[in-house]
């Protein structure tokens, strides 16, 4: 079994939907589809939940209309029968009924805000499951709300997904396409809740880590993951392969077509991800596994809104347990940590996370002394195989950067990364002239122009 998943853009017109259908035919392959909400509808429901929290009822009623009147037109172009239009309209009332009663709680609260923003899955993968069904394929709709489960962590509960979710599928074992939500899931409290934005990649690698998927397919408007940023890059191109480390890397770093915590599931489980192109079909993508090319350097990401802080031992030399004592604050306030660079006695570092930024800092001055947070910094990740035995890897990054002001550097820490810090004016030149030094200098010299 394979697990396919399609993003907003992939659903956000009927046209995408039946093309879907298409595309699910061309494999025989039993499969699971996770669907997003259609492009454009999650900040549609956030901005109603915002409404209704500032207790703009007018408002929100409103935004509900005219939401309501885009997926009214979306069916009549979806269903060619008359069956097919009524069941979908159906659906269509049912839902935004719901809404609707959801917006006149007051108080509005956080557990009907998520409510609100569930509703965009809920309705693209019942809409689709009805065309399914008017067309006459052999389908069924799970319900993600039945299996995926949160902690009190919000952290997925692999384990429990993978018993519901295996005897839920018990329950069906004729039917070919098995359409569920991504995005949203259960909490301890039994509220509906959900993995953040993006989380419908999440869903995908946690469906098919649980069931021990053949391949998990995340199928987007973009060829594969490239190489650098398209949108800032001009010659950019897709990888081929990526191993589930490099990829980690590079959707943690900003590489946008993947969810960060994607690979960990697949990784978990063994499973192969292949990112595909609903508008290319046909183009190979990229695919990510255990094992991938020998080419050191794979790729370039960005990762914008860093903060850096820079902290001095008041004690000076042999502070024995200053780390300890400077970290233990960051997990006080549930604060990641980007890069680390250390001295005998000072440690940098960089967050991308502000929140409680002057909380941090305060605690941090009990004990160390501050310099001036340097904020709108980006960091810049080269990602490839850069093992012990690699000679000139740092040597060639440094020399691509020798007019660019580089903060900090990170490297030997992961097999697979070389971090910069810089001022995030620098980013789009950092980009693109490690893009030509990295990617086609050597060509160029050889009088080579194609892409690696």
């Amino acid at each position: 079994m394979q697990v396919w998943k399609f993003g907003g853009t992939s659903v956000g017109k009927p046209e995408r939907m039946h093309s879907i259908r298409e595309l699910l035919l061309t494999d025989p392959s039993r499969k699971i589809v996770v669907l997003s909400a259609l492009s454009g509808s999650t900040n549609a429901l956030i901005a109603i939940g915002e409404a209704a929290k500032a207790n703009e009822d007018a408002s929100a009623a409103k935004q509900i209309g005219d939401l309501k009147a885009h997926y009214d037109a979306f069916i009549k172009e979806l269903y060619s029968t008359e069956a097919g239009l009524a069941k979908g309209q159906e659906i269509i009332d049912n839902e935004f009924g719901f809404i609707r009663s959801l917006v006149g709680i007051k108080p509005f609260a956080s557990k009907q805000e998520k409510e609100i923003v569930a509703e965009g899955e809920l309705l693209s993968t019942q809409l689709f499951q009805g065309y399914l069904e008017e067309v006459g394929d052999s389908s069924v709709l799970l319900p993600a709300l039945e299996f995926m489960r949160i902690d009190a962590d919000n952290e997925p509960e692999l384990e429990k997904i993978e018993e519901k979710l295996t005897s839920i599928l018990a329950q069906h074992p004729d039917k070919q396409t098995i359409v569920t939500q991504g995005f949203i899931c259960r909490n301890p409290r039994e509220e509906v809740d959900n993995l953040k934005r993006g989380g419908s990649d999440y869903t995908a690698s946690l469906i098919g880590g649980a069931i021990r998927a053949e391949e998990i397919q995340i199928w987007t408007d973009i060829d594969g993951m490239h190489n650098n940023d398209p949108r800032i890059v001009k010659r950019t191109f897709p990888i081929r392969e990526l191993t589930f480390e490099e990829a980690a890397e590079l959707a943690y770093f900003g590489a946008k077509i993947l969810h960060p915590s994607t690979i960990t599931p697949a990784k978990l489980r063994g499973v192969p991800v292949r990112l595909k192109n609903t508008m290319q079909p046909e183009a190979p993508g990229t695919l990510i596994a255990n094992q991938s090319s020998d080419r050191e350097i794979k790729a370039i990401a960005a990762k914008d809104n860093i903060t850096a802080i820079y902290i001095h031992s008041t004690r000076m030399l042999n502070a024995y347990g200053f780390l300890r004592r400077v970290f233990e604050i960051f997990e006080k306030y549930k604060t990641p940590v980007d890069m680390i660079t250390t001295s005998e006695v000072s440690v940098s570092v960089t967050i991308d996370n502000s929140e409680h930024l002057e909380s941090i800092t305060a605690e941090l001055r009990e004990f160390a002394d501050l310099e001036e947070n340097d904020s709108d910094q980006n960091i810049i990740c080269i990602v490839g195989n850069f093992s012990a035995d690699k000679e000139g890897i740092a040597l060639k990054v440094l020399d691509a950067m020798k007019n660019i002001p580089i903060r900090m550097i990170s490297y030997g820490a992961s097999e697979h990364n070389l971090s910069l810090l810089i001022h995030s004016k620098y980013k789009a030149e950092a980009l693109n002239v490690l893009n030509e030094r990295l990617f086609y200098y050597e060509d160029a010299m050889k009088g080579i122009f194609t892409a690696p």
